[in-house]
This record gives C-alpha cells, sequence and structure tokens, in this order.
C-alpha cells in the first residue's frame, strides 16, 4: 500500500476533513474537485483521498488537483494502493478517515458535486447534533432517474428519518450526504471492509442507530447526486434487501 503522501509533514488539525474515496473515476473527478475549491466553508479544512487501484487515469486527475487545491488553503492527504483489485468502498473510506485530521468528517462521492456552501451549513448543523449522521436534500443527475426514490431522500419529515429506516431504500439520509464528527464516528464505526456487495453504509447506520445515534438532514439541496450503471449503489441493491429482512425479523421478535 502507498502511504499517504507527506504523512511525516502533516499540516496542522483541519476543523473538516472531506473523505474521498475514489476508484476509477476519471470521468467526474474534475468536477467533484472543483465543488471542493468552491466551498464557503471558512474555517479549516482538508481533503483526505483514498485511491482504491484506480486502472485509469484518476490518480494524475487527483495531482493536478492537490496543487490548485493547497494553493486555495485547502490540504490534501492522498493514500491509496495499486493492487489488481480494488478493496471495496468500505476500505477506501476507512483508509481516508485513518489518514485525515479534520475534527469532523464530511463523506463524499468521486462521483458527485457539492454545492459551495454544503460543508459549511452541514458543519452548523453538527455541531448543534454532536450525536447525529447529518444529511442534507439532493439534486438527481439525470433530473428525472429514480423520481420516487429521490422524492424520498428529499420529503421525509424529521419523525420519519427515524421511523422509516428499515425500507429497502437504505438510511434515510443517503450516504454521499452524510457529515458528522470524527468522535462520534470513532464511537460508531468503522465501515465493514467486506469489499463488492457489502452494504457498508447500511450496516453502519443500524450500528449507529443502537449505539442512540440520532438523524438529521439540512433542507436544502446541497449535492448533486449521480445515478449511472457504474455506482457502487446497484451492486448491494439485493445486499440491502437481506439485511432489511433480517433486521425487520429482529426488531419483531425484541417487541
Amino acid at each position: 500500500m502507498q502511504l499517504p503522501e507527506d504523512a511525516t509533514k502533516r499540516a496542522p488539525l483541519a476543523l473538516v476533513s472531506i473523505i474521498l474515496p475514489v476508484h476509477n473515476a476519471e470521468q467526474w473527478l474534475d468536477e467533484c474537485l472543483m465543488s471542493v475549491l468552491q466551498q464557503d466553508f471558512e474555517g479549516t479544512m482538508e481533503l483526505s483521498v483514498f485511491n482504491d487501484a484506480s486502472k485509469d487515469k484518476s490518480r494524475a486527475i487527483i495531482e493536478k488537483w492537490k496543487v490548485k487545491l493547497e494553493d486555495s488553503g485547502i490540504s490534501v492527504v492522498i493514500g491509496g494502493h495499486d493492487s489488481p483489485s480494488p478493496r471495496g468502498v468500505g476500505y477506501s473510506k476507512n483508509q481516508a478517515i485513518a489518514q485525515s485530521t479534520g475534527s469532523y468528517l464530511c463523506f463524499l462521492d468521486s462521483d458527485d458535486v457539492m454545492m459551495p456552501q454544503r460543508v459549511r451549513m452541514q458543519y452548523e448543523a453538527a455541531v448543534q447534533h454532536p450525536a447525529s449522521i447529518i444529511g442534507c436534500q439532493v439534486r438527481r443527475d439525470p433530473p428525472d432517474s429514480t423520481e420516487r426514490y429521490t422524492r424520498w431522500i428529499n420529503q421525509l419529515t424529521s419523525d420519519q428519518l427515524l421511523t422509516q429506516v428499515f425500507t429497502s431504500h437504505g438510511p434515510t439520509v443517503i450516504m454521499p450526504t452524510w457529515f458528522c464528527s470524527r468522535a462520534w464516528f470513532s464511537h460508531v464505526g468503522p465501515f465493514d471492509e467486506g469489499g463488492q456487495g457489502v452494504p457498508e453504509d447500511l450496516l453502519f447506520f443500524y450500528e449507529h442507530l443502537r449505539k442512540g445515534g440520532g438523524v438529521f438532514r439540512v433542507d436544502h439541496s446541497l449535492l448533486l447526486y449521480r445515478y449511472h450503471l457504474c455506482a457502487a449503489t446497484h451492486s448491494v441493491l439485493d445486499c440491502r434487501l437481506m439485511m432489511l429482512g433480517a433486521a425487520v425479523v429482529k426488531q419483531s421478535t425484541t417487541v
């Protein structure tokens, strides 16, 4: 495995670390990383990237943006490996978190785009809700894809964020919108590292709830959430349905 760059010359602790796992994301990375640069958050911020055995030009794109981001005051930590096969999203997120320094963690998928106010607004919410996963509303791209699911993401009431946790949709605030304190993540985590097909977000979400965590959504559209056949979501759908069945059975036996 490649060690994070400049590991011995780490910048001062950041207030917020953006956690970005990457695997063969050259098609989307420029727009994704531009959205990091355009954040209006005034606190210290870093980007922690873990490159999970990408075979395309992802690494070169990350290196290009490292210069631009650091010139703008955003520190960048890059880790990764070049094994024949990727280790999976759960592993990559855990590695990106481990090499980061921020007191708060902002999760970002490499194919998505943040609105400029995302980090600022979710940080403000996280300070007010320290034991919660903070989500936000999203804008889907293409706009007419998964219309029912997008409505579900954006229109759940604050009560429904907790009462609808056992649905086939998965977490009531979707993983690409998550924001939480490092302290709370450490209390609940890490992510499961089972690899492709394992719903690491759903497993973490259920453990979060089991430990008394809350769920809060910032009711502004802070993320462009892409839909495409390469998205990791498709590989975990069947597994999520199995997890849902197991969770419902467990809940019914404890009532």
